[in-house]
């Protein structure tokens, strides 16, 4: 199940809750005011769901607020339904869903592109349509297969009744149907063109093999996303969860689930490594070497630097406070090529007071380094990309 969401208004509904059933293909389409709450979500599944299916035994969503909240999965651990999560940001994991998303989305955009806010109306037609359609991996209609014939469509003899409105209403729904089933045609048969062009075979990991993460989802702690690297690591495969998803061992201070579909990594083949730099132990603190300084910022009053470490990847990057910092060479260097950053002579001021700047001791002859507090995580990486 998913939603299509940011829908013109039609009838005060802009979102389309969509359920599909993996066995008959059979969808439904509810029209939707809002995304719904987690115990709301429970109310309209009863109302339109349940009385027709039952509770099914498994249900496969996206990481959506609903779908992962306790209510949900309290609620479907009671009736006996087990809840299955679509891979970080790849949501095509929730695979007929998302197929059905996408040639619902593509009928509407073909029949509703100038009027759009009737599309609340044709979805009963559209709905109606697709579930009567012959579905290519079964060779059936999901009204085939679920009620063992399929429902008699719209026709129209073209004879008229002695009632004007009747004949009036009876050929506007012909029209509606024939143009429904055209567009939802149409559709279907453009979204199969456009993945056979883009499909291709998936590599064939296993545990243990090096690979690059794609950063298009990734918010790295660099100054400009599109300068910054496309592929991060290598890291390890820690668990195949099934042929198109793995899990992958990430870094500590990456707070986003670990488990990735294949089309956003790539394998590492000759991959060299290279240990991260041990910290230097000064006066007993161990103390990491900065390579350089790639942005500035006022937190709470305390001025801070995005912090590159010499040895790191740019998903180590971090902020560390000016207290903690002692590169004044680098500092100097960052402020000359942006005077106008925080710290810098020319830097407009700061609402809410001004921050106290405090000589740091110089470094002769030594490489700058930051205190323990402002370190990055401890563990091994190999070197870019």
């Amino acid at each position: 199940m998913d939603f299509v969401v940011e829908l013109p208004s039609s009838q005060g509904k802009t979102v389309i809750w969509v359920v599909v059933d993996r066995f008959s293909k059979m969808a439904h389409f509810i029209p939707l005011p809002h995304l719904p709450s987690a115990k709301t979500l429970a109310d309209l599944f009863i109302m339109h769901i349940f009385k027709f299916h039952g509770f099914p035994e498994n249900i496969v969503s996206d990481r959506g607020v609903q779908f992962v909240s306790k209510f949900w999965r309290a609620f479907c651990t009671l009736v006996g339904t087990e809840l299955s999560f679509s891979s970080a940001y790849h949501p095509q994991t929730n695979g007929q869903t998302e197929r059905v998303n996408q040639s619902l989305e593509q009928y509407l955009r073909c029949y509703v592109s100038d009027n759009q806010s009737t599309w609340s109306e044709l979805l009963p037609w559209a709905e109606f349509a697709y579930n009567n359609a012959t579905h290519s991996s079964s060779g059936r209609s999901p009204f085939f297969v679920v009620y063992g014939l399929h429902p008699k469509a719209f026709s129209f003899s073209g004879s008229n009744s002695p009632v004007p409105s009747a004949n009036s209403s009876v050929l506007r729904f012909s029209e509606v149907w024939s143009l429904v089933h055209d567009s939802l045609s149409a559709a279907s048969l453009a979204q199969k063109k456009a993945a056979d062009k883009s499909r291709r075979e998936a590599p064939q990991y296993k545990v243990g093999d090096l690979v690059w993460l794609s950063t298009r989802n990734i918010k790295l702690k660099i100054p400009s996303p599109k300068l910054g690297p496309r592929f991060i690591g290598p890291y390890p495969i820690i668990a195949i969860i099934n042929p198109s998803s793995v899990r992958l061992q990430l870094p500590p201070n990456f707070r986003i689930s670990n488990t990735f579909h294949v089309s956003l990594l790539k394998p590492a083949a000759n991959t060299r490594h290279q240990s991260v730099p041990p910290p230097v132990l000064i006066e007993g603190q161990p103390e990491y070497e900065i390579q350089e300084f790639l942005d500035s910022r006022h937190v709470r009053g305390k001025l801070q630097y995005l912090t590159r470490w010499r040895g790191f990847g740019p998903e180590e990057n971090s902020w560390v406070s000016v207290d903690d910092i002692k590169a004044d060479r680098l500092r100097k260097q960052f402020h000359l090529k942006f005077p106008e950053k925080p710290g810098g002579p020319v830097a407009p001021p700061r609402e809410g007071g001004n921050v106290r700047k405090s000589a740091l001791p110089a470094r002769q002859g030594r490489p700058p380094r930051c205190h323990r507090r402002g370190r990055p995580p401890r563990r091994l990486l190999p070197v870019p990309a």
